[in-house]
């Protein structure tokens, strides 16, 4: 699988490129910012872009999905439970933070254990609610890419609007604890991880 990771300033959001070499078929997750370097790194790729995924609606992931979308033609992806905030920005916090006010609508608003295609490539989305009502991850075979909702060593903020701290243990713990130990997790800040170090060393993970 083609992976290329780019870390968008000024919060650290990682920024996934993904996909089949054979087919040519990618994705793009999380493109938070700086379209300019995206849409490079994207015909760097020669990837044909399919999908551009969003883990959850908050400003730092979304900022550069329009310019994304224009610039690729693909469907933008969101959970059902936060497409409507990907078109609030007092949900998605875009005005808060000062990126002016972001409304995306989303071409697919997904469900729980949806799987999608790039080429012999299945994505799986995980519904992972707790640092939003939407928040998902992305499996692809032995790769989930966790968003805001599982970090290294740590866990996504619950005190924005929609978080609840319960819900986001409870999700890590029945979805996400439950993948093989060697499953890598790219998270949507900081850096790589895998499911076996957060099992034995994250303090969070099985507090309630």
């Amino acid at each position: 699988m083609y992976l290329q990771r780019i870390e968008i300033p000024p919060f650290g959001t990682n920024c996934y490129i993904i996909g089949d070499k054979t087919s040519g078929d990618g994705a793009v997750i999380d493109p938070g910012g700086n379209a300019a370097d995206i849409i490079t790194s994207i015909r760097e790729s020669g990837l044909k872009i399919r999908y551009i995924i969003l883990t959850h609606c908050h400003f730092d992931h979304i900022l550069a999905v329009s310019e994304v979308k224009e610039a690729t033609g693909a469907k933008v992806v969101i959970h059902r439970a936060d497409g409507a905030g990907l078109q609030n920005p007092d949900i998605n916090l875009s005005e808060f933070f000062g990126a002016g006010a972001v409304r995306i609508v989303p071409d697919t608003e997904a469900e729980d254990n949806q799987h999608l295609q790039l080429g012999g490539i299945t994505l799986k989305l995980i519904h992972t609610p707790g640092h939003t009502p939407g928040g998902m991850c992305i499996l692809a075979g032995d790769i989930l890419f966790s968003g805001d909702t599982l970090f290294s060593l740590s866990v996504g903020r619950t005190d924005l609007p929609g978080g609840d701290g319960r819900q986001l243990i409870d999700s890590i713990n029945r979805k996400l604890m439950t993948l093989p130990d060697n499953v890598a997790v790219y998270p949507g800040h900081d850096r790589a991880t895998d499911i076996g170090r957060e099992r034995k060393e994250n303090r969070y993970i099985k507090s309630v």
